[in-house]
């Protein structure tokens, strides 16, 4: 073969390998693409969704989820103001909602894009869009309070017919949680769901953002503290279905999933709750977009799913907590519906309050008191 044929058939060979190489690097772009715009990844509350809710969005939109869980505001907070989450749709409480846009943590939700939105109830959103400062933070998934769940047998067995079963007193009173400890009582690790509620107990406004209330509320609970089995945000579900504790502050929900499982396992464990008379907390756990998500049509189709009025009733009838979704209430189980506890009656209403957004420096506060209620100094 000449020398020019030889450099005819190399030209050739080098055309066909760079269209090659090419079309190989385009498929590869657009198989990235398409790997993309098929995921979605979730962080949630633990217990906080129905069994196939997931199962069932993926089936329908071939979308595939990763759904991972957290079991307090803090954990969420944490991810989201380092940065980088890797997330594209959160469920943070109204409040921390607010802090984490104030620091560019989230962006705005497109509610176009959302034609469930008309389901939801205009009263529960427009009291979290109060809280966060915009009406397209997110929408409202659950709400409820944070109060306390009991054993009813275990509790009468220790404290008689003087058992406090309507007020903060029958954790809070040090003579009360002595008289528990062997049976077992926890509290919450939330620092902004417990001192409020304490400081209610102690006869200030739940509120209140000063400092000396707030060390006040540290002290009750550091003089409950010895007899605590446990101060954690997800274990008491289990524990107290199983009779493996007595009490708990608990939130609402929280509460009714362990009641529900103590009934189905018929393990003779009674489970109640109730709305402290002193006050509680009224919070709303909001579906939000964090700024770095990378899946955000694929998170806006995930909120219109969960908005859905069937979806929304089946997540309620799981869960046990109130949702934000109005439309939903037609297929909610009455026995929901019409629990004090979760749909808190008229007059229980008045005496529920929505804690504040905090600012730096009473966050600082707060993270001082309840570090010092942890280490039980």
């Amino acid at each position: 073969m000449s020398r020019s044929n030889l450099f005819l058939v190399g030209g050739v060979i080098i055309a066909a390998l760079a269209i090659f190489l090419n079309f190989d690097t385009e498929n590869a772009k657009k198989s990235k693409v398409a790997d993309l715009d098929n995921k979605l990844n979730i962080y949630n509350w633990s217990d906080y969704i129905a069994e196939d809710t997931i199962s069932n969005f993926e089936a329908e939109t071939g979308i595939k989820v990763t759904y991972d869980m957290y079991d307090s505001n803090e954990v969420l907070e944490a991810k989201m103001l380092a940065g980088s989450s890797g997330y594209d749709l959160v469920v943070p409480t109204a409040d921390f909602l607010a802090r984490g846009r104030e620091a560019g943590a989230y962006q705005d939700m497109d509610m176009s894009k959302i034609s469930n939105v008309k389901n939801q109830s205009p009263q529960i959103q427009a009291q979290a869009d109060e809280m966060t400062g915009s009406t397209n933070a997110g929408l409202v998934y659950m709400w409820g309070s944070t109060g306390i769940a009991y054993n009813e047998e275990m509790i009468a067995e220790r404290l008689g017919d003087d058992a406090p079963i309507d007020s903060w007193a029958l954790i809070l009173d040090p003579v009360n949680a002595a008289k528990l400890e062997d049976c077992g009582i926890a509290v919450l690790d939330a620092p902004t769901d417990v001192l409020p509620n304490i400081m209610t107990y102690l006869g200030y406004n739940g509120t209140s953002t000063e400092e000396a209330h707030f060390e006040a509320a540290g002290e009750a609970l550091t003089a409950i503290r010895p007899y605590l089995r446990y101060i954690n945000s997800s274990q008491s579900i289990n524990d107290i279905a199983n009779g493996d504790i007595c009490a708990a502050i608990m939130w609402s929900g929280d509460a009714f999933q362990a009641a529900y499982r103590a009934e189905e396992a018929e393990n003779g464990n009674v489970i109640d709750y109730y709305i402290p008379n002193e006050g509680t907390n009224l919070w709303f756990d909001v579906m939000a977009i964090p700024a770095d998500a990378k899946n955000v049509e694929n998170a806006h189709k995930f909120v219109d799913y969960m908005m859905r009025a069937d979806v929304a009733a089946e997540n309620v009838n799981y869960v046990w907590y109130a949702s934000g979704n109005k439309a939903a209430e037609a297929s909610i189980d009455p026995e929901i519906l019409s629990h004090p506890g979760i749909y808190p009656t008229d007059e229980a209403k008045e005496k529920l309050f929505v804690t504040p957004v905090y600012d730096a420096k009473t966050d600082r506060i707060v993270t001082r008191v309840w570090n010092r209620f942890l280490a039980g100094n």
